[in-house]
């Protein structure tokens, strides 16, 4: 994320449902964003830490994720007929929120519209939605309206592209039809940010320019995917700095990542093995699946343990990031029960376990073969993951005095601290399988302690004996 200001315009009051879709007001004054004014809006984020991705569509029907169309190279009039068979009479956005409320929640995304163009909610120029088709709902407005009621920050994704269009495959040779995109994307978008009140965040997919053609270019009968640093030159142009204005205009709070080439809230790291490294400058977030396989419904696609997911939890809020868990509902509009199920013991860690999350911080000890590190306010909780056997977990000293420390939900513990180093000691049968989480009290704020690495040898048993 560049360290500049970035210009904001003005805001807009009001944001009731209009007939048909509003029309975004004229530009009005320009206000200046600074650093700071950014990190106000993005200060809830921060402290949710944790959300809920949904992955919901005409794919659910086939059951084969959301990529199914263009894997299977599904043609697209065969494809639309679908919405034919889209009627998910099980579908109740109120059980959804109570449910992500039960897994420990704080905000929630919906596929508002993936790459295969189908809308769940009404675009008076285009029949392709669950409005005009044989669901006769709009599901973005019902999701919406029961995220609210319970409590939870609202957010919707949208994909910039749409496999219907050959522009996007061939942005010059198919001009004409990438700009048709273009327009479909900045009416429906416009539609979103107008008719269904103040958005928490947008979660851009596809809208990047060097995404055009799956990153790639023909060159006469080939295809090659572009050379890391090789950008897209063509002709075509989403247009993103009119709409990023619109949509500042609209929505002046509302969080967006960095898939549409315009100024990121946060970035979007995707799948179990991009969580990376810690990183407390710029907000991130991964985003994963709560199953192996892919983010659309799959009937019996495994889903991932408890302990997985408790550690990738975890191992993202020790990082200082978010995690987005994805579930794919059913075609009748069910969470499918072996996901539900597992998120409802994740909320149940959480119930016990979520000071050491939700409002915290990533570090001061930076993530090690131990485990990770979070903090709020004095506090510090230390998540050891992996013990050096029955032995102490040795840390870096801290430049500020321990003055206390415990067990999570328990009693104190023996802590040393000397000037080389920091010694907990847990006894084995205290220990938690999951996550042992050593609460320590400082003299003064975490905040102010700068992020200490962990040697590789905290965990090493000593040999010896002790």
């Amino acid at each position: 994320m560049k360290q500049i200001a970035f210009v904001v315009i003005g805001l807009v009051a009001g944001f009731a449902r209009v007939a048909g879709g509003a029309q975004p007001a004229g530009p009005l004054p320009a206000v200046p964003e600074t650093l700071e004014s950014r990190a106000a809006r993005i200060a809830w984020w921060r402290e949710a830490r944790f959300g809920i991705f949904v992955h919901w569509g005409l794919y659910a029907i086939l059951g084969r994720g959301e990529w199914v169309q263009w894997d299977e190279q599904i043609p697209v009039e065969d494809y639309a007929r679908l919405a034919d068979r889209f009627q998910p009479a099980q579908f109740d956005a109120r059980e959804w929120a109570a449910l992500f409320q039960a897994a420990g929640a704080n905000y929630v995304v919906l596929t508002a519209r993936h790459h295969d163009g189908f809308a769940l909610f009404d675009d008076p120029e285009s029949d392709f939605t669950s409005v005009k088709t044989a669901a006769h709902r709009d599901f973005v407005a019902e999701y919406v309206a029961a995220m609210r009621a319970a409590g939870l920050r609202v957010g919707l994704y949208y994909s910039v592209l749409d496999w219907r269009f050959p522009g996007y495959l061939l942005p010059d040779l198919q001009l004409a039809s990438a700009e048709a995109m273009r327009a479909q994307y900045h009416r429906q978008l416009t539609e979103l940010l107008t008719n269904y009140g103040p958005l928490d965040v947008l979660w851009f997919d596809g809208g990047e320019a060097d995404w055009l053609a799956f990153g790639g270019d023909w060159k006469g009968a080939e295809w090659r995917r572009r050379p890391p640093g090789e950008h897209y030159h063509g002709r075509f142009s989403w247009q993103h700095d009119q709409m990023y204005a619109r949509l500042r205009q609209l929505q002046p709070n509302v969080l967006i990542n960095g898939r549409a080439d315009m100024p990121e809230d946060f970035h979007s790291r995707e799948g179990d093995a991009r969580l990376g490294d810690f990183d407390s400058t710029h907000p991130w977030e991964l985003c994963t699946t709560i199953v192996d396989g892919p983010w659309g419904y799959k009937p019996g696609a495994p889903v991932k343990s408890l302990r997985h997911l408790v550690h990738l939890l975890v191992k993202t809020a020790g990082r200082d990031g978010n995690l987005l868990l994805n579930v794919g509902p059913r075609p009748d509009g069910r969470i499918d029960p072996p996901q539900a199920e597992r998120l409802r013991q994740l909320g149940a860690w959480l119930h016990q376990n979520g000071a050491s999350i939700h409002g915290t911080r990533g570090g001061p000890f930076l993530p090690g073969p131990y485990g990770v590190s979070t903090y709020r306010g004095n506090r510090v909780y230390v998540h050891v993951l992996a013990w050096p056997g029955a032995g102490p977990l040795h840390l870096p000293a801290l430049p500020v005095g321990v003055v206390r420390a415990s067990l999570l939900g328990g009693g104190a513990i023996p802590c040393a601290q000397t000037g080389l180093g920091l010694e907990l000691a847990v006894p084995p049968a205290l220990r938690d399988e999951l996550d042992t989480i050593v609460v320590l009290e400082l003299a003064g704020p975490a905040q102010a302690v700068a992020p200490l690495a962990v040697s590789d040898a905290a965990v090493a048993p000593k040999t010896g004996g002790g």
